[in-house]
């Protein structure tokens, strides 16, 4: 017995503009083949969907109602060309590094249906 995929699954109210969003800031692809369902294929593997949610509420983050619920954390080489690359794409700036002396901190972003998200890095 074995898992066969391991695959994220976020819910949006406008599945396009979130889909858009993952494939962009991961350089993958939409497969938009479905109307209520959309893969996000990464280096020709899928990894990301997104579900239909038309009653979809953005958690506010950080400590709102509805609360956060799960968010990913995506370790990075370059912080400013990602901050850079995130932002142009719609993430919403959160919460800047809180720890500019640390080895190894974050910044948190929010994805355009208002998933919140790390970019991590070292120093």
């Amino acid at each position: 017995m074995k898992i066969l995929k391991k695959i994220i699954v976020f819910d949006a109210a406008d599945i396009a503009t979130e889909s858009r969003f993952w494939a962009r800031l991961l350089d993958g692809e939409v497969d938009d083949s479905e109307d209520d369902w959309h893969n996000v294929i990464i280096e020709g593997e899928w990894q990301i969907s997104v579900q239909l949610a038309p009653d979809h509420v953005a958690p506010d983050w950080p400590d709102g109602s509805p609360e956060q619920q799960v968010h990913l954390d995506f370790w990075v080489d370059d912080i400013d060309a990602w901050h850079e690359k995130a932002t142009r794409l719609g993430a919403e700036f959160l919460q800047p590094d809180q720890n500019p002396e640390a080895k190894e901190s974050f910044q948190v972003y929010a994805d355009p249906a208002g998933h919140p998200f790390c970019l991590c890095f070292s120093r």
